[in-house]
């Protein structure tokens, strides 16, 4: 039997890149499937049926409250119910920060960070009434992060700052929904998709191995195992964000303290500067390693 057999994945930014490859493994190991972009989700569709699998598409930028309630609606509408939604849908608009235009910020944080929202909000709430109702199922949230969202990168503060916020969303949706039977987790992906090979600086990291024999540990098709995994009925895992890059997953330890003090009262600003003048002026972590390919 399939991993995924007998559930409903709705998954957004499906056309290609990293949303195409999550529709068709998800596919692949038996759930059906509504695929959603605003352009090009048959093509994935047609793709999926031929492979014998069972999907649907559903055209509809996402951004907007309506937009969620519309997806979540579709999705019953054509399989009867829905287990999984994998927000994956995005955008870029690098700029640094004296230079970013108001608009390169507000279209990124509505598709990326109130679109993951407006999803979550709508498949929360059609699945709090299921629960009422008495129908319980496994349900799963899988949510798109980054490692620039984690970690930073100069020229990308918008989509830094949503992909932040989709990370710690994640971990307020699992506490908030695990009462209907949700449950929430998060991917860091590293791979290469059209919206990275838009950035300059990373073509050269992520371009197609010239040797086909070499593994090529920035295929988007690498990352979806790891969304199918999350979205298995009864999977473990809650609350949690997760790197994912080639043959390499890690779960991350979350915003935890490196270094602490506590004087027992209020502290002044010149003891502050002594005691922590022999502190390290950053905190070493881990993250993903992203070297040029061969």
């Amino acid at each position: 039997m399939n991993a995924l057999e007998g559930r409903v994945a709705l998954v957004t930014g499906a056309a290609n890149g990293l949303g195409r490859s999550h529709a068709r493994l998800l596919a692949a190991e038996g759930a059906r499937v509504l695929v959603n972009d605003v352009r090009g989700a048959q093509a994935v569709v047609d793709e999926i049926l031929a492979a014998g699998g069972e999907a649907v598409a559903h055209e509809v930028p996402v951004g907007s409250m309506e937009a969620g309630v519309e997806l979540v609606q579709a999705a019953v509408e054509a399989f009867g119910d829905l287990h999984v939604v994998v927000n994956n849908a995005g955008i870029l608009r690098d700029a640094v920060i004296v230079n970013m235009e108001e608009k390169d910020w507000d279209d990124v944080i509505q598709v990326h960070l109130k679109g993951t929202f407006a999803l979550t909000q709508a498949a929360a709430r059609w699945w709090r009434e299921r629960s009422k109702e008495g129908a319980e199922a496994d349900r799963a949230i899988v949510n798109t992060s980054s490692a620039t969202g984690l970690h930073g990168n100069a020229g990308q503060v918008n989509y830094a700052a949503a992909k932040a916020g989709i990370a710690m969303m994640t971990v307020c949706s699992a506490f908030e929904l695990k009462r209907y039977g949700v449950r929430a987790n998060c991917i860091a992906p590293a791979a290469r998709t059209s919206m990275v090979m838009t950035a300059p600086q990373l073509v050269d990291i992520v371009g197609v191995p010239h040797d086909p024999d070499v593994f090529d540990k920035y295929d988007t098709d690498n990352v979806s195992p790891l969304v199918g995994y999350l979205a298995t009925a009864d999977c473990p895992y809650n609350g949690q964000v997760w790197s994912v890059m080639g043959g390499h997953v890690g779960l991350y330890a979350g915003w935890s303290i490196g270094e602490e003090t506590d004087l027992g009262r209020r502290w002044t600003v010149r003891e502050l500067t002594e005691d922590l003048d022999g502190w390290p002026r950053r905190i070493k972590i881990n993250r993903q390693v992203m070297e040029p390919s061969a």
